[in-house]
C-alpha cells in the first residue's frame, strides 16, 4: 500500500504515478491531501507537502487529478486527510467529493473519536472506508473504542514516533493480536516500513504493508513516476516471496 503525497511534485504526475504504481504492483494506494502542518509526519513527506501547497496542490485539484487517475484503473484509492481539511470544507461535503472523485476511503489521523460516528455513517452512505489510527501503546478501552469506528480497515502504526525510514523491521505481532480480539476488520501496518524485508515482516501478521516516506524519497530523485513504479515493483517482492530481497534495496 504505498503513499504518495498528492501534487508532489505535481498534479499531473500524481495522476501518471496512480497509474503506473497499479501497474507495478499495489493493491491500495494512499494519497496524502497536503496539509501546512502535518500530523506525524517526518521531514521526508513534511516538505513533499510543503512543495505540493507551494506549487498550489489542495484538497480539490487532487481531487481532480484522482478523477484523472481513477478512469485508467480500478486500484483501491484511499484519501490520507487532516481532520482540520474536512470541518474546514465541511464532512459532507469532503465525503461526497472524495467518493465522486474515485476515492474508495479515508485515512483521518488525528479526528477525535468524539467526530468518528458522524464521520463514519457519512462514509457509510457513500460506501468508503474510514480508517483511523491505532499506537502500539493504545489501551485496550480505546482500542474497542477506535476499532469499533473504523470501516474497510485499520491503520495500525508499526512504531510510536514519527513517519521516515528505518533499518530495522517492526514488530507488530502483539498489537496485531490484540486488535483482532476487537475487529475482524483487515489491518494495515505503517510508520518506518522502508524495504521488502520491512514488507514480507508486516504482512506475515498484518493485510497490508504501507511505504510512505521511502517511496516518496526516491520520487524526488530523477523521473518520479519511474522511480516510484521502480521502487514499488521492488517492495512487492516482498508480498510475492517474504523472502529478503537484493541488498540494493536500501
Amino acid at each position: 500500500m504505498p503513499f504518495i503525497t498528492g501534487g508532489y511534485p505535481s498534479l499531473d504526475v500524481t495522476t501518471s504515478a496512480i497509474e503506473s504504481i497499479a501497474d507495478a504492483g499495489a493493491s491500495i494506494i494512499e494519497v496524502g491531501i497536503p496539509f501546512s502542518d502535518p500530523i506525524a509526519d517526518g521531514p521526508v513527506i513534511s516538505a513533499s507537502m510543503h512543495d505540493a501547497l507551494q506549487a498550489g496542490a489542495d484538497p480539490h485539484s487532487v481531487f481532480n487529478a484522482v478523477r484523472v487517475a481513477r478512469a485508467k484503473t480500478s486500484v483501491g484509492l484511499i484519501a490520507m486527510v487532516s481532520v482540520s481539511i474536512v470541518t474546514r470544507i465541511g464532512a459532507k461535503t469532503f465525503i461526497s467529493q472524495a467518493a465522486d472523485s474515485g476515492f474508495n476511503g479515508l485515512i483521518v489521523p488525528d479526528m477525535d473519536l468524539s467526530q468518528a460516528s458522524e464521520l463514519s455513517h457519512l462514509c457509510e452512505s457513500r460506501d468508503l472506508a474510514l480508517a483511523l489510527l491505532v499506537a502500539p501503546t493504545t489501551s485496550p478501552d480505546r482500542m474497542a473504542q477506535i476499532t469499533n469506528s473504523c470501516r474497510g480497515f485499520i491503520y495500525l502504526l508499526a512504531r510510536s514516533g514519527l513517519t521516515g525510514e528505518q533499518k530495522s523491521s517492526p514488530e507488530i505481532a502483539d498489537s496485531v493480536n490484540a486488535i483482532r480480539s476487537f475487529s475482524k476488520l483487515p489491518i494495515a501496518a505503517g510508520f518506518g516500513i522502508s524495504t521488502p524485508e520491512h514488507v514480507a515482516a508486516v504482512t506475515k501478521y498484518a493485510d497490508a504493508a504501507i511505504v510512505g516516506s521511502a517511496l516518496v524519497r526516491r520520487m524526488s530523485q530523477g523521473d518520479p513516476v519511474k522511480a516510484a513504479a521502480d521502487f514499488t515493483r521492488l517492495l512487492a517482492t516482498g508480498l510475492r516471496t517474504g523472502l529478503p530481497a537484493s541488498s540494493n534495496s536500501n
